[in-house]
């Protein structure tokens, strides 16, 4: 019988953590939470943001496992994703899809009797898109992979608001645009920048099928359309001031790698700073709604009595 330390306990289990992608994670639960916060012009109701929070984190944890599963050969193709626990053998694939499907199940519970039903189908619905719809199907069959499987990575603020609401609002559905659009010209840039990796692996992202010139054609267009979608909140009355100054010299920013990226010859080292900048971005704009939420509540209540 195999006796397994606490050392090696660990690091099994850090092991599974990197398996969960949880950077990518930590992006989707803070977009969740903020559309928590947007949903509600009083105080949240705590036991439901937890477990949303959690039923959320675990369901984005459980695709991002089970896409590293299925991407696992294709991961030790390419150098970006060579290190990762599958291609590495320090996980096997058995005990990474127990893992997953594990956790995944997890988190519909916690949604289906500590948050609502609604929010547990469309939390789903969006961890099939990604997991299987996107990873298996979209990802190896079109150049527009990522524009149609974004709706699944722009679906954490939706399901934060659905979950302290138990309804889809006009609101709701403006947060989920805006991460929509973002996903394009984010993730474009990275392909540029490694578009000889997804070539080689055999992945028709826009790069490897159109071109470098034609995909920062398209990073420029989206971001110029992403840049007047962010201007909505603003125009719907659902944010002020705070959040228009932000959006628009965030949008700014954005629109001047676009044009940066479009113009300049040698792309690669552009392209991965444009990348860099839309996280950035999209953290900020993010948390200017925020800021922007809780300055009007706080000036109707101290200020206009209201």
């Amino acid at each position: 019988m195999e006796i397994i330390s606490p050392n090696n306990l660990s690091i099994r289990w850090k092991k599974y953590f990197e398996l969960c992608k949880p950077k990518v994670v930590v992006l989707i639960i803070f977009t969740a939470v903020v559309g928590m916060l947007l949903s509600t012009q009083g105080m949240l109701v705590w036991q439901t943001a937890i477990f949303a929070t959690l039923g959320i984190g675990l369901a984005a944890a459980s695709g991002a496992a089970i896409n590293q599963i299925v991407e696992r050969r294709i991961d030790a193709i390419m150098e970006r994703t060579q290190s990762r626990p599958l291609p590495q053998g320090d996980l096997n694939d058995k005990g990474a899809i127990i893992f997953a499907v594990s956790i995944g199940v997890i988190a519909m519970l916690i949604l289906l009797f500590f948050v609502n039903l609604l929010t547990t189908i469309l939390t789903f619905i969006s961890l099939i898109g990604y997991a299987v719809i996107y990873t298996i199907f979209l990802k190896h069959s079109t150049s527009q992979n990522i524009v149609l499987g974004g709706a699944a990575g722009a679906a954490p603020p939706l399901l934060g608001w659905t979950a302290m609401t138990g309804e889809i609002q006009s609101e709701a559905l403006l947060l989920f645009l805006i991460i929509f659009v973002w996903t394009p010209p984010h993730f474009w840039a990275l392909a540029i920048r490694r578009r000889d990796e997804y070539a080689k692996a055999g992945i028709p992202m826009l790069p490897v099928t159109h071109g470098v010139p034609f995909t920062k054609l398209q990073i420029l267009l989206y971001t110029i359309l992403l840049v007047a979608v962010t201007i909505l909140p603003f125009v719907i009355q659902m944010s002020g001031l705070i959040y228009l100054a932000g959006a628009i010299a965030l949008g700014i920013g954005f629109l001047r790698y676009a044009i940066t990226l479009y113009i300049t010859e040698d792309s690669d080292k552009l392209a991965m700073k444009t990348f860099s900048y839309s996280i950035f971005y999209l953290n900020l704009l993010f948390m200017f709604l925020l800021v922007d939420h809780y300055a009007r509540i706080f000036i109707r209540t101290f200020f206009l009595g209201s």
